[in-house]
């Protein structure tokens, strides 16, 4: 609180606060004013949600709320995250949204806005996640002009000492990589506290810079309500059990010294009881518990006035494409860039020439056409800039004149929203948290995380799980995160393959053994109710609609998409003007329009499969003359199932063999997620068919190290697709 008061005389108006369990409760109350009942209700297991979600438990809600601060005359607004019990998860999350608080408000200096976070003892200097968050504080593009560290040190972590869990003399040591000051205070001393909660205050706001305050003090109790610390820490707490109170001790100092009489304590003790008990009357009212009431970032106008069963459509006018390629391939005259980027720059220009795009320019040109419609787009990961793979080129480097860089896309428009592209430390885990909570500050903006590889995203799994996938349904908190995973088979290994599509799949709350009703809403209805999207796309095109869906529609939810790699440059995989121009929009699967479909009723084998291993499955089936016999149909969309068009495609080709095909092994990839849903379709069709798996064989590893081997298990993929007469369709 002191904090705050001291923060909000130095012009802070809003806090952002993250914080564990322990005290979280009393945060919520006293500091944030959080009414008594609405917190007391909470308590009681019968009172069923009257919204939407699944809910969390209380001390893992978080909250928004405005109030008068009565200290400096001045009205501040104050959010706690919602975060899960993964302690300091919740660090990168509340920076983030500092960031994105900052940067709408133009407070660059950070005079306005302030994150303040609250460890515990043995989570700060355990959990590597402050170790990343700390590395943030400091980069242009993601400082957040300093955060006050509370450290909450009981000296000891659940049942372990201090001896057994840190290897350095104090709890905080961390902080010392960034040279943040430290404060150790014993938190037995009220006015001591106070003291140095005033001069962290002070700090921050000279220097914008990191400080750290350690409120050396003990855990009254076991770790929860029915822990026994005399376990494994008894003689602590035989010392614990004699040592008196904050409250009584403080009192008795005030009391000595003539300030409080012992009257006026008593007074003041049966005054708070009374009021905790009136609430606790009112909380035994309530009917229902309100979800909405613990929302953190609440979108102030967004939702009202929107139909949520609009389905957008994401094509653009051709000449706004034309003058976003031009733009995007055309840099200064004056600006002296390296001759291998003139190159790339030409080709794009040729490309926009023959209106054509290859997925480096679909993303330019999906980025752009939201700048323009004052959408703010937001890019970061390692290496970004560029593109892992030489592909994007956002920052171009004058290359006679150090540190003189310009970024095409934001040269678009006179009037169009900020680009930021920025290469991030190299971190997943705090920057992925980082995007999640700038994404949650303000739904118009497109905020993307891009992992070097897919194969690096689980280093964050934590964020992806306890934030991405089930943030909705906790905290009826939507995200419209968008994470670009490289994804792709082609020899370089187990740890550079996979992002491990399957993991996000089993994620996904898609019903496999339920066909949605079908109507006029189908697609909208499955995107409302799904907790994300995933998608693994063969067109630069399809990407192109799935980022303009991302704002367009009324509603945000997280998109995963397995980005290519060798499809960057392959000529086939690019996409004609003629496919995002308006009045088109994004394919959930796109349906074979060769020779096959020409006559349906002869094609012998119809192939499902999604990704890159279309166009070598294409490729085979022309060296093999198989045109007429198979078909081959893209699920771009994977989350949520297309099972409408699914059965479409299965009702066309009647007599063919249904068949799956992936480059990754059975136990990964999207088959275990497929079949089932294709089997479900089946049922709805009443034909009695199996599902024929092509692709490699079980394996612990993502990917052989071994091209040779890469090449013979690709022979045996493509044998497999390719048998037209590999068993009875109607064998069931």
């Amino acid at each position: 609180k002191t904090i705050i008061d001291s923060s909000s005389a130095f012009g802070v108006d809003s806090f952002i606060i993250g914080m564990a369990h322990r005290g979280r409760l009393n945060v919520l109350a006293n500091v944030c004013r959080k009414p008594l009942e609405k917190i007391i209700c909470q308590f009681d297991s019968k009172l069923e949600a009257a919204d939407e979600g699944s809910g969390d438990v209380k001390y893992h809600l978080g909250m928004s709320h405005e109030r008068w601060n009565s200290a400096t005359n001045k009205n501040i607004k104050i959010a706690v995250v919602a975060n899960p019990s993964h302690l300091e998860a919740v660090n990168p999350i509340v920076q983030g949204k500092a960031r994105a608080e900052m940067f709408y408000r133009g407070d660059t200096d950070g005079k306005k806005v302030m994150p303040l976070l609250l460890h515990g003892d043995a989570a700060f200097s355990g959990q590597g996640i402050v170790y990343e968050c700390l590395h943030l504080s400091d980069l242009p593009a993601f400082t957040t002009r300093g955060t006050i560290h509370v450290v909450v040190n009981n000296q000891i972590g659940f049942t372990t000492d201090p001896r057994f869990s840190r290897s350095s003399p104090y709890c905080t040591d961390v902080a010392r990589v960034v040279n943040a000051p430290i404060f150790h205070v014993n938190a037995d001393d009220p006015e001591a506290v106070i003291y140095v909660c005033k001069v962290a205050s002070e700090w921050r706001t000279t220097f914008g810079k990191d400080v750290v305050v350690d409120l050396v003090s003990y855990r009254r109790f076991g770790h929860n309500e029915i822990d026994e610390p005399m376990f494994t820490q008894p003689l602590m707490y035989k010392k614990i059990a004699k040592q008196p109170t904050v409250l009584a001790k403080y009192a008795e100092t005030l009391i000595s010294e003539g300030v409080l009489s012992q009257q006026e304590y008593e007074e003041e003790i049966s005054k708070y009881d009374k009021i905790c008990e009136e609430a606790y009357s009112l909380a035994k009212k309530e009917t229902a518990v309100s979800n909405i009431d613990w929302l953190d970032s609440p979108w102030s106008g967004f939702f009202e006035g929107r139909d949520p069963m609009m389905l957008p459509v994401t094509g653009i006018a051709e000449e706004t494409l034309k003058h976003i390629g031009t733009v995007f391939s055309t840099p200064p005259e004056d600006f002296a860039i390296h001759g291998g980027l003139k190159r790339v720059l030409r080709a794009r220009a040729d490309m926009v020439a023959h209106r054509t795009v290859d997925w480096a320019l679909g993303e330019g040109m999906a980025f752009g056409s939201l700048l323009k419609e004052g959408i703010h787009v937001r890019l970061s990961g390692q290496d970004v800039e560029r593109g892992t793979f030489s592909h994007r080129h956002h920052v171009l480097h004058h290359q006679t004149i150090d540190k003189n860089t310009i970024v095409p896309l934001n040269l678009l428009y006179p009037d169009q929203a900020t680009y930021t592209v920025c290469n991030s430390s190299l971190s997943e885990y705090g920057v992925l948290g980082f995007e999640v909570g700038y994404s949650i500050t303000n739904p118009n903006a497109l905020v993307i995380w891009e992992a070097q590889f897919g194969d690096f995203s689980n280093t964050a799994q934590c964020i992806i799980d306890q934030f991405i996938s089930s943030g909705q349904a906790k905290w009826v908190r939507q995200s419209g995160i968008v994470l670009l995973l490289p994804h792709g088979f082609e020899g370089m290994g187990p740890e550079h393959s996979s992002c491990r599509l399957e993991r996000f799949l089993q994620l996904s709350n898609d019903d496999a053994d339920h066909f949605p009703p079908e109507g006029p809403n189908f697609e909208i209805q499955q995107l409302h109710e799904t907790n994300w999207f995933v998608g693994n796309f063969t067109t630069p095109a399809n990407f192109f609609h799935a980022m303009r869906r991302q704002i367009a529609l009324p509603f945000r939810k997280p998109l995963i998409v397995c980005t290519p790699k060798s499809l960057l440059r392959l000529p086939e995989a690019r996409s004609s003007f003629d496919e995002m121009i308006e009045g088109t929009c994004f394919q959930r699967l796109i349906p074979d329009e060769e020779e096959a479909a020409k006559s349906p009723e002869t094609v012998k084998k119809i192939i499902f499969c999604t990704g890159k291993v279309y166009y070598e499955l294409v490729k085979e089936r022309e060296t093999r003359q198989l045109n007429s016999d198979i078909a081959i149909s893209r699920i771009e969309q994977l989350t949520p199932f297309p099972f409408d068009l699914v059965k479409v495609e299965l009702a066309k080709y009647p007599k063919a063999i249904v068949c799956w095909a992936q480059e990754e092994h059975k136990n990964m990839g999207a088959y275990s997620y497929v079949e089932p849903r294709i089997r479900t379709v089946f049922r709805t069709l009443g034909i009695r068919k199996r599902i024929e798996y092509a692709g490699r064989f079980s394996s612990a590893a993502t990917a052989t190290g071994n091209k040779q081997m890469h090449l013979i298990e690709l022979s045996q993929l493509y044998e497999t697709a390719m048998n037209v007469a590999s068993r009875p369709s109607e064998d069931f």
